[in-house]
């Protein structure tokens, strides 16, 4: 559609370059589809994001450039499909808590478009669109003008065919980061079919990895990319870049490039949407349970953690990012996982000085003592 449009765009109104397009008599422009699938939808980009992408022509600056271009990626897809005259669905697949990167604009992006820029299409949502991780809760208000909207049951996806022993999983981990008092109750309804293990020591978690896995299982390491003191643990980053993952994910467990090789760690970047057997994640201090509640931080790169308060829209993103950051970790393994949460460095050298000041014990103790109170076994 971007090759149909007329470029420049003129006034922030986007509009069929004519020369470029056939119009059909029953259908519009037909050369568009009827149906469009989009799936990880609530990841659909903001309109900043996406014009300053356009402006520049891509990552690399070396696909059409489009400046000025008026819309998010939601309502482009909208106004495209808008463009035929006789029908057209498109259906989105959303995860709940799943934005994880700047300029994922999540589910309200998709009703702000439907509510102010295509008013006369019908909408048909899950009931259970409505829950905190969606929207932050506000879909029945972002919606509550809109004449349009049909809410049905049968939308709802439940049974996550990712943790396949464990149909609970997901709202057990949905209750563990909402820190609500039935996550030990779904945490004994799973243990059975799907082992959670907990430990302070790196070691053991590889020991118990290496004893879980038969034959072509894959099992791995994860941090969030917020993580930064993990080296002293003898793990290292995944470095970027599609050819790096594709060698983590499948090269044989002999190969030091390959997850199974439990050096180097996978952040949420890099396995969104894909899944292991049994993984390990590797809490760093980045989320730290703190007087009942999470807390964050962000490593300045030399000497200290910084936390981070909600005390503009770009910070209150930023603790969305890093909430839901441990919601995807923790639900990528099919059937089982261990959670290494460091027991830090409270040694002092002879001068008095801590000799790790970056891993102080405290950092730690407070979510390792939260898991532990939810039942999770330690190993």
């Amino acid at each position: 559609m971007l090759a149909k449009i007329k470029n420049p765009v003129e006034n922030g109104v986007l509009e069929i370059n004519t020369e470029k397009a056939v119009k059909f008599a029953e259908s519009g422009y037909g050369e568009v589809e009827h149906v469009a699938i989009f799936d990880e939808a609530q990841r659909s980009w903001t309109h900043k994001r996406l014009a300053d992408y356009l402006k520049r022509g891509g990552t690399y600056g070396n696909k059409l450039k489009v400046p000025n271009f008026p819309m998010s990626e939601a309502a482009f897809l909208i106004w495209s499909l808008d463009q035929r005259e006789d029908w057209a669905t498109i259906i989105c697949l959303v995860g709940g808590g799943q934005e994880i990167n700047t300029g994922e604009a999540g589910i309200s992006e998709w009703i702000n478009a439907l509510n102010e820029k295509f008013p006369h299409w019908n909408v048909y949502i899950s009931s259970k669109l409505t829950e905190a991780e969606y929207a932050e809760g506000k879909v029945n208000e972002l919606l509550e003008k809109n004449d349009k909207v049909t809410y049905s049951d049968n939308l709802h996806l439940a049974v996550s065919l990712r943790s396949y022993r464990a149909e609970k999983l997901s709202a057990f981990i949905h209750a563990l980061l909402a820190i609500e008092p039935k996550a030990a109750e779904l945490y004994k309804e799973i243990k059975g079919k799907y082992p959670i293990v907990l430990t302070r020591d790196m070691e053991k978690a590889k020991r118990w990895l290496h004893e879980k896995v038969r034959v072509t299982e894959r099992t791995g390491v994860l941090i969030t990319k917020e993580s930064a003191r993990f080296k002293p643990l003898g793990i290292h980053v995944l470095p970027s870049g599609d050819e790096n993952a594709v060698h983590w994910f499948l090269e044989d467990k002999i190969d030091t490039r390959a997850s199974n090789y439990l050096e180097d760690a996978a952040t949420e970047i890099q396995v969104q949407g894909l899944e292991l057997d049994y993984t390990c994640l590797l809490w760093d201090a980045d989320m730290r349970y703190e007087n009942g509640k999470w807390h964050f931080y962000r490593f300045n790169g030399q000497t200290k953690w910084v936390e981070q308060t909600p005390t503009s829209e770009s910070k209150q993103d930023l603790i969305k990012y890093m909430l839901n950051a441990y919601r995807v970790l923790l639900t990528r393994a099919r059937a089982g996982m261990v959670i290494c949460v460091p027991e830090g460095n409270g040694n002092k050298t002879v001068s008095g000085f801590w000799e790790d000041s970056t891993r102080l014990p405290e950092y730690y103790n407070g979510t390792y003592q939260y898991l532990k109170s939810l039942g999770i076994e330690e190993i």
